[in-house]
Formats: C-alpha cells, structure tokens, sequence
C-alpha cells in the first residue's frame, strides 16, 4: 500500500451483494446508507446525540479512559428486529488477543435510540443486505455504539490491532468525527497479501465486511484541538447464537 491518501473506494450501491462476496467489503456513501435503509440523513443524524451520553469502557487492557460504549444485542428474522435481555459481550481469544476469553457488560443502549424509526430501519436494510450473500432464518446482531476521545492524549479504536470479529458480517458506521487526525481504515485480505487504506470523513459512511474474507483496524487518532473524539456504531451479525452461546 502506498503512502499517499488514496480516495475512499466507494461502492455502487447496487454492486453492494456481488462486492461483499468477490472483495469481501462494500463501502457506501451517507447518502446511500439512507437511501438504503430507507430514510433520510436528518433522520439518522437524530440517533448521534445519543454518543453524548455512552459509559466509560472499564475493561481495556492498555489501562486506557479513551474509550466509551454502550452494546445491546438483537434478533433479526428478516420481518421483526427483537431486543434480546441484556447480556454481556464475548469473543475467543482466537479473534481479539487482547480481550477475548472475557465477558464484558456494557451498559445497554438508551431505549430512546432503540425507539427511534432510524434504528430499526438502519438495522433491518443492513441485516436484508447480509442475507443477499448468506441465507439463515435468524440474524444474531450485537450493536455497540464507540466514542474514542483524545482526552488523555491518543485514542485508540481498535486497541487489538488487525482483526476479525468471528461473526459474518461486520458493519462500521462513522457517526461524527470532531478535532481529530488519523484514524484510517484498513482492510486486509485474510487469506491473500491485498490491502485498502482509507479514511471515512462523512458521518453515516458504511463499511461492510464479510468477517471470513477480510482482516480490519482503525490507526489510532490524535487531537487538533480541544475535546477530540471520533464516533462509530459497529453492528455485526452471526448465524446460530451469538458468541459463547453456541450449543
């Protein structure tokens, strides 16, 4: 990959399926995230204040007070997008070296933001878009809602380096981004040597990736004034059970 700061390679949205199955990624623009989910960029910007108000993240490793969050968990079944009982989030360390093998309860999205027609639109066209490239009867989604500040310095918004999640899909949505340098995406193929590097700049930029083909990380992210934060909403989803669940 070269240093320079290439374009971000945009997808035609109509392109979305056959590029998650040939790249292993998609990347749209906000206007057609809205176009897609079916409502209006008003519409989804009504869900940012609710980044405003996310709990401080007490499980980082790297002794960290960079990172704030909130996580809920849902079933999709194509017709009905259900909010499951709280429950805490989990991965095997095969998939994050730094956190994994730990169960880490967040504090649970507002209902607000759940009520809101935006959520469960966003969500649903995203999960209808997975089921272009895997069919399975019922969707296991895990919403987590990210602010990394720059408050003590650098940010971090994948302390865990280059990784996969474990699940099938993985979308990052960029929600804002405010007084802040850095924080390039970069996506790597899992079984080959090909790379994208990219930064998202508009807030409800999607990135979706299929998590089999596709290795991803964000660079660290410093201020250029005061109060520096970048906001995402990471949504993934997983046939059969969510993770540590499976029979």
């Amino acid at each position: 990959m070269n240093t320079a700061h290439p374009l971000p390679p945009f997808t035609d949205p109509a392109q979305l399926a056959d590029d998650l199955r040939t790249a292993g990624y998609a990347l749209l623009r906000p206007a057609d995230v809205a176009a897609l989910a079916g409502c209006s960029i008003d519409e989804l910007s009504a869900l940012a204040p609710s980044w405003d108000h996310l709990a401080l993240d007490n499980y980082l490793k790297d002794r960290g007070n960079y990172r704030r969050r909130r996580h809920s968990c849902f079933l999709d079944d194509g017709a009905t997008l259900a909010l499951t009982a709280h429950r805490a989030h989990w991965q095997p360390v095969e998939y994050n070296a730094l956190h994994g093998g730990m169960h880490r309860l967040f504090e649970p999205i507002e209902p607000a933001t759940i009520a809101q027609p935006a959520w469960t639109a966003l969500l649903h066209a995203l999960g209808q878009a997975c089921s272009q490239v895997k069919k399975v009867p019922v969707w296991h989604v895990e919403a987590h809602q990210f602010r990394i500040d720059t408050l003590g310095g650098i940010g971090r918004p994948t302390p865990e380096g280059a990784h996969r999640d474990g699940v099938d899909f993985v979308a990052v949505l960029l929600v804002g981004r405010h007084r802040i340098k850095g924080g390039e995406t970069r996506i790597f193929e899992a079984a080959g040597s090909g790379g994208k590097r990219f930064t998202m700049e508009q807030p409800w930029t999607l990135l979706l990736l299929d998590d089999a083909s596709v290795i991803h990380e964000s660079t660290p992210i410093q201020p250029t004034g005061e109060n520096g934060y970048r906001d995402t909403l990471v949504l993934t989803w997983r046939a059969g059970a969510f993770q540590g669940e499976d029979s």
